[in-house]
């Protein structure tokens, strides 16, 4: 497994384009899966929208979140959160460094995953070579605008899941996101399921394709992704 690399792909935008709040990236959703990686012996780069900082939610960093699979050790470690300040651009990556793409979430995903060229693109290229194709929470918005050679989305009659509208309500954030992402990922003719009782844990394996539904699912995403890598 120590050979096994990942490109973990984050938000840069922080706030909301119609409301007043601040976004960026879920830090549980990075640091669960960066945890499980290392633990396993394998490595991580840490690549956003267009490099350099990234935002963070400010939800993700209230004290009980923190408390979850000790993300606050992350968020106390200067060299950590560093890398946070340097990110390199999607646009400057080579899916040939890489096993596997893991799209992180946070509300921001929603306003810059959609409509990147350069993560299409490269969605494209790791799931032609084979390669696994991950995303967790709202990071499924980043295959949206992915399309394989042949011109269909890359998700049609795939098995997949994301954060549900009925979480979107319970975050209180239904009036502020730009699209309902259960409702967008079936109409780009995914199969979408989620599991009945809001914030539960949910992975969906369609092939290479791995995707979880909430922050609580960023480790079994991992687990499942590892376990695919071998």
């Amino acid at each position: 497994m120590s050979d096994k690399r990942v490109l973990i792909v984050v938000t840069s935008v922080g706030e909301y384009e119609s409301v007043g709040y601040r976004t960026g990236l879920w830090l549980g959703e990075l640091t669960h899966f960066w945890d499980y990686l290392h633990d396993a012996g394998g490595t991580a780069t840490v690549a956003s929208i267009a490099g350099g900082v990234v935002p963070l939610d400010p939800e993700s960093l209230t004290q009980e979140v923190l408390n979850d699979l000790d993300t606050g050790t992350r968020y106390a470690d200067r060299a950590f959160m560093d890398l946070l300040d340097h990110t390199v651009a999607v646009a400057d990556v080579s899916v040939d460094d890489y096993d596997a793409i893991y799209l992180t979430g946070g509300h921001g995903v929603m306003f810059d995953f959609p409509d990147s060229p350069d993560l299409a693109r490269l969605l494209r290229e790791f799931h032609e070579a084979g390669k696994i194709v991950s995303a967790v929470c709202h990071g499924p918005a980043g295959l949206l605008g992915a399309k394989l050679g042949n011109g269909d989305y890359l998700i049609a009659g795939r098995n997949v899941t994301g954060f549900s509208w009925p979480e979107e309500e319970l975050a209180q954030r239904a009036d502020a996101v730009p699209f309902s992402l259960q409702e967008r990922l079936e109409d780009r003719g995914a199969v979408y399921s989620f599991a009945a009782q809001p914030f539960a844990p949910h992975v969906v394996e369609d092939g290479r394709l791995i995707t979880g539904q909430n922050p609580g699912s960023a480790r079994p995403v991992a687990e499942a992704v590892l376990r695919q890598l071998g």
